[in-house]
């Protein structure tokens, strides 16, 4: 029983941080023609397209996408290098120019001060950063950082964890893998971008066509479209979109979005950039809920648009970014209200009557909002300042919330969310805000599904149905009926099976996946739902079926799905290959190899990940399990000791000390923190079955029968936790007890496999 526990917890957090290991990952694209129809297209460069899309290519010209990555150089760097300096953690650190190369003194891997010349400039506007070259192919994102809107040096960390002094020795520091290039930046930053991670090694060899990016980061690679514009007009086909890979005209906004997703989304990847119409065969974004948002999904963290706009009204009525956005400049077409007013009446929406506010010029006073902004007058009448609330990110960067939304101060008083007007208004109540919008607009409020998701947290019958009904309901957006699909499966896993069974089937890839990425596979039908699922169309989904049955008993698979299944396990563990780079990766790839028996390679992941994050925890208990398998106790305890001083209230790795100790015949030690577990996780059967037993083996009956009570109360449907009651009532010799009980399991469990046990038990 203790073996499978062990397992059936590596494959449990695996899939746990599969799903949160979402944080600052990789991207996709969506609208195009099958990639092998053009599989033989190559990369020709920017300068090919210059002939004949010389507008374009003048638009794109110091665009933010041309100044996404460049060699450093006089031209290229920002920032002041006059022999500047920065104080950071009681150290200071300086930047300067010597034989016209970039160089930075700071804090290097060691935790020392030491010179590091700068090879690559970042960004451009509001701010740059700079790139140094490591050993392994390795590029690190300097944590000195030019403010270029207000051409002022500051320190990342200072800036970005403010709670927190950034240690060499933390994942976080700018010499260690949160800030490293390769994966967390590079394939937005540059075109036709190959990552090159050799997880064997644990090194790079990164590979780009150009640094920035470029025309076909988004068209694709042109040359069969240089071929076509090459042939005389007459023998150009019609039928391929003028040769290039990716379509980009004529499309829906869903297919046009979609081409932006790869850049603009946080996302898991699962492989270099491919121009699959499939955005799942590429990567997995993030839907726009959990640390990274506000529960009604405003952000809160960055989530470079594609989160919040897919949630929006306007995505939802066909808008599509170019309605709002030159592509190829990346500036807005318009800086005043007439960006809405392209499609908004300017003489219902642009007027007084709507948003109440002063027009520029008018008499009145600036306000500075709760973040330090200060809006002058005027600046209320803007549409975007009271739809799309900005907030700062990496120091200086104001970026504006594409969810698009009305302000709702009464959801601030609910909910916990920002609303607009309190933003500005940083001086005035949340009731204040309410009061002058029931003035202006009446009472009338629509439902919003924050506070179903919040109401779902608590596990209610209210929050169930709010869920099923956001889930059937079409008018919500697809990535909203995604959410209530992943949180069905998160806080309703047996009661929402039926739901998530039908969602299995929905053309739309966020349903689809976050169906399957949320079912729990303990039941036949469930196995048999993700064995149907092995030759989906979308990657994503096929290596997901792939780590749910990674530990399943071949011969337990049907022989019809075993080619589909060792295809499937194939493209997971190259997709776990390719995301080693990170400690979540390696942890994920070390559960693989756990859960194949190959137990070598499984620890050597698994310290590897500690080693580069020391603070990641979550593999501190599945190396442990591996130790405590190998028969290395001393390291075993050391491990699961240290999680539990830093994760003290984690009821669950509390148990698996408890059983460590017993297994050790520490049953005092054991007891103690079986208790202990028992109160953090007061719901979870396991714990209180196993108190029972420990209390049934120092002959203590009261407390060992309370606690098999307790755990029946919790699991009433579980016919063992009634057999082992009975069989407790047995042992004390109380016969009236025993009878009532099999007269109980035989009422509960009429086909229980020791039915003519307990009918004859009842006849003696």
């Amino acid at each position: 029983m203790e073996n499978k526990k062990r397992t059936e917890r590596i494959s449990l957090i695996a899939f746990v941080i599969a799903l949160l290991a979402v944080p600052l990952y990789v991207m996709v694209k969506s609208s195009q023609v099958n990639a092998h129809d053009h599989a033989e297209a190559t990369f020709v460069g920017k300068e090919s397209c210059k002939e004949c899309h010389l507008s374009e290519y003048n638009d794109w010209v110091g665009s933010d996408h041309d100044k996404a990555m460049g060699f450093a150089n006089d031209s290229t760097v920002l920032g002041d290098f006059n022999n500047q300096t920065v104080q950071y953690n009681g150290m200071t650190h300086k930047l300067y120019k010597r034989d016209d190369r970039f160089y930075a003194l700071t804090d290097g891997e060691d935790g020392k001060m030491k010179e590091f010349e700068i090879k690559y400039v970042f960004g451009h506007y509001p701010l740059q950063q700079y790139l140094v070259e490591f050993d392994g192919g390795r590029l690190q994102t300097l944590p000195l950082t030019w403010n270029s809107k207000d051409s002022v040096w500051y320190h990342m960390a200072a800036t970005v964890y403010k709670d927190d002094i950034i240690e060499h020795t933390n994942w976080l520091h700018w010499t260690n893998q949160a800030q490293n290039w390769n994966s967390m930046c590079a394939d937005c930053h540059s075109t036709n971008l190959k990552k090159g991670y050799d997880f064997e090694n644990d090194s790079y060899h990164t590979t780009w066509s150009e640094i920035n990016v470029s025309c076909e980061a988004c068209h694709g690679p042109a040359s069969n479209h240089i071929a076509w514009a090459n042939k005389a007009e007459y023998a150009r086909e019609d039928d391929n979109n003028y040769g290039l890979v990716v379509q980009t005209s004529g499309i829906d906004n869903k297919e046009f979005v979609d081409l932006c997703v790869r850049c603009h989304s946080r996302r898991a990847s699962l492989s270099d950039f491919n121009h699959s119409k499939d955005i799942y065969n590429h990567c997995i974004p993030n839907m726009p809920h959990g640390e990274n948002y506000f529960i009604d999904g405003q952000i809160l963290d960055e989530d470079y648009m594609y989160g919040s706009f897919t949630q929006s009204k306007m995505y939802m009525r066909d808008v599509k970014c170019n309605d709002c956005h030159n592509v190829h400049s990346t500036k807005r077409l318009f800086e005043d209200n007439r960006l809405c007013t392209q499609c908004h009446r300017a003489d219902d929406y642009d007027t007084y009557n709507h948003h109440h506010h002063k027009l520029k010029g008018e008499t009145g006073k600036a306000v500075i909002a709760s973040d330090g902004v200060k809006f002058d007058v005027g600046e209320g009448a803007k549409c975007i300042n009271c739809h799309m609330p900005a907030r700062f990110y990496m120091g200086p960067d104001y970026r504006n919330d594409h969810s698009i939304r009305v302000p709702r101060p009464d959801l601030t008083e609910t909910l916990g969310t920002p609303n607009a007007c309190n933003q500005c208004h940083a001086d005035k109540t949340t009731q204040w805000a309410e009061n002058k919008l029931i003035q202006w607009h009446g009472t009338s409020k629509k439902a919003q599904y924050g506070t179903v998701f919040q109401e779902a947290q608590t596990g209610s019958q209210k929050g169930y149905e709010g869920l099923v009904h956001i889930y059937n309901d079409e008018v919500y957006p697809e990535v909203i009926r995604a959410i209530a699909v992943q949180l069905l499966g998160l806080h309703y896993p047996e009661q929402g099976k039926p739901i998530l069974f039908d969602a299995l089937n929905n053309i739309n890839g966020h349903i689809r996946y976050n169906a399957l990425h949320s079912l729990t596979v303990n039941d036949p039908e469930s196995m048999n739902k993700v064995l149907g699922m092995l030759n989906d169309a979308s990657k994503a989904i096929r290596t997901d079926c792939a780590a749910k049955l990674v530990s399943v008993d071949k011969q337990q698979i049907p022989s019809k799905y075993r080619k589909a299944l060792d295809r499937a396990t194939k493209e997971y563990k190259e997709v776990l290959e390719y995301g080693a780079d990170f400690p979540t990766g390696k942890f994920n790839l070390a559960n693989y190899y756990y859960n194949t028996k190959q137990i070598d390679k499984a620890q050597k992941f698994y310290e590897r990940a500690l080693e580069q994050d020391e603070l990641f925890n979550p593999v501190k208990i599945n190396l442990a399990i591996l130790y405590n398998g190998k028969g290395e106790f001393k390291k075993a305890e050391e491990l699961l000791k240290d999680y539990l001083k830093n994760v003290p209230n984690d009821g669950g790795a509390t148990f698996t000390y408890a059983l460590f100790l017993s297994e050790r015949k520490r049953y005092d030690e054991s007891m103690i923190y079986l208790i202990k577990a028992s109160k953090l996780s007061p719901d979870n059967p396991r714990i209180l079955y196993n108190i029972a037993m420990m209390y049934d083996f120092r002959d203590d009956r009261p407390n060992a029968i309370k606690y098999l009570k307790s755990a029946i109360e919790i699991t009433p449907e579980d016919p063992n936790l009634y057999m082992s009651l009975l069989n407790l009532y047995n042992k004390y010799g109380q016969r009236t007890e025993m009878k009532n009980m099999a007269r109980t399991i035989l009422k509960n469990f009429p086909n229980i496999n020791s039915k003519a046990n307990l009918e004859a038990l009842l006849n003696q």
